[in-house]
């Protein structure tokens, strides 16, 4: 069997041009203007290639690893590498969850000159998994409803900042754990496109296009035995569009009410904050006689959690990661153990802020959990999710006692009893083909 030569020597014997490769990292470019661009991405040797699970997809996709990340490499065509690179750029500054673009490659060819497709690159999103991958594994109970649900708030996201998908499925998707949801990333945007504002046209198509495609991946779960035969496809799809619907009202709606009631301007707030998500900006109109108000949201604001948690403590997390960090902080504050810790330098508890509390729950519940975890068992959860689990095995272990369970008490059981027999998901690993 003949050795496949290097990218260099094949390019140097036929006289052929080395291919375009666009990086956002100058530090990747030379490390990707190494990989065997001559073949396609069928024929790239296996000891390049990682075994991460791949979803379903129309085009090869191959995952290899550069310096200590992961890179995704989907091959496609030159002005459609290009194209996708520049839309999920402008959707990562959005703020959309997204995966992140790392580089494109155009104008390759093959050792005899024939022109090869072009290839998009982009960070492998650690703790993630695509939907076929979940549901091959041991997980709670209506894992596809809450897949679903999520698949339901990135598509809100992503019709406020004007974007039309095209191509709304689970397949389309990558999924990470969000306390006991999960959170929805975009993954493949080759059929999107963006816009100041999207019609209601635009958004019913991308609705209709996610009932029909979220009912065949439910059919190619069942043909593959991973759900239950009897669970409806045509449900879920439905279900996608009614969790849809209720959150972008809620998102959206104008009010009409009494100016003696302006207390339900705080209660649309409280909502929305709720569902995740800040008004950022509130247009009210009073009418001609002064009876009545017109409230209308203008700018709302994803990750109302999250960015209260980044602001009091620096940790970034998910938002029901951050909502359950944010109510054990707040159940921290009547603790006896922040009084005994106030007490200690000398504080009084029932004085301190809200930013002070936040400090001494960091030093003394958040960070003696991460810091307790032994080095090989860091890469079983991210961070935000290890402390979810922990509180609810917390919780349980409390109901069990009949008390309170001090903090490294439940650390020690929690590591031992919990955390340890969990797999690895930062990059999950596994010979088969999903």
């Amino acid at each position: 069997m003949s050795e496949v030569p290097s990218p260099a020597e094949a390019a140097t014997s036929a006289e052929i041009p080395a291919p375009r490769i666009q990086a956002v990292r100058t530090a990747e470019h030379s490390a990707l203007a190494e990989l065997p661009w001559h073949l396609p991405l069928s024929d790239w040797p296996e000891d390049l290639l990682g075994g991460l699970p791949r979803g379903i997809s129309r085009h090869i996709v191959r995952y290899v690893e550069i310096g200590d990340e992961v890179l995704a490499i989907k091959e496609t065509e030159n002005r459609q590498a290009l194209r996708e690179f520049d839309i999920l750029g402008v959707l990562e500054n959005l703020d959309v969850p997204t995966v992140a673009a790392r580089a494109y490659v155009t104008d390759r060819r093959s050792a005899s000159g024939e022109a090869l497709p072009g290839a998009l690159i982009t960070a492998y999103l650690d703790f993630s998994l695509p939907y076929r991958a979940l549901f091959s594994r041991d997980l709670a109970q209506d894992t596809g409803g809450r897949l679903v649900d999520a698949l339901a708030v990135l598509l809100a996201r992503l019709h406020l900042v004007g974007f039309y998908w095209g191509d709304v499925s689970l397949s389309n998707t990558l999924f990470r754990r969000d306390a006991d949801a999960y959170a929805a990333y975009v993954v493949d945007a080759e059929t999107g496109e963006l816009h100041d504002q999207l019609s209601d046209g635009q958004r019913q198509m991308d609705l209709r296009i996610a009932r029909t495609n979220i009912a065949g991946d439910f059919l190619d779960l069942q043909a593959a035995g991973l759900i239950d035969p009897a669970i409806d496809p045509l449900a879920a799809g439905q279900r996608l569009c009614e969790s849809y619907e209720g959150l972008w009202t809620e998102l959206t709606r104008v009010e009409e009410f009494s100016v003696n009631e302006r207390w339900r301007i705080d209660e649309r707030i409280r909502r929305l904050n709720d569902l995740g998500f800040d008004l950022g900006e509130l247009t009210v109109t009073t009418d001609l006689d002064g009876v009545s108000l017109l409230v209308e949201p203008k700018v709302v604001e994803p990750n109302h959690h999250s960015r209260r948690l980044l602001r009091l403590t620096g940790i970034g997390a998910n938002e029901n990661q951050a909502r359950t960090m944010l109510n054990d902080l707040d159940s921290y504050r009547s603790a006896p153990e922040f009084a005994e810790s106030a007490e200690a330098t000398g504080e009084d508890s029932a004085e301190l802020g809200e930013a002070e509390a936040a400090r001494k729950w960091l030093e003394e519940v958040y960070k003696p959990l991460i810091q307790a975890i032994p080095e090989h068992l860091t890469h079983k959860l991210e961070p935000g999710q290890i402390f979810y689990e922990f509180v609810e095995h917390r919780r349980v272990m409390s109901r069990a006692r009949q008390r309170d369970i001090p903090t490294m008490e439940a650390i020690a059981y929690f590591i031992v009893d919990y955390l340890a027999n969990l797999p690895d998901e930062s990059r999950y690993v596994d010979s088969k083909q999903f």
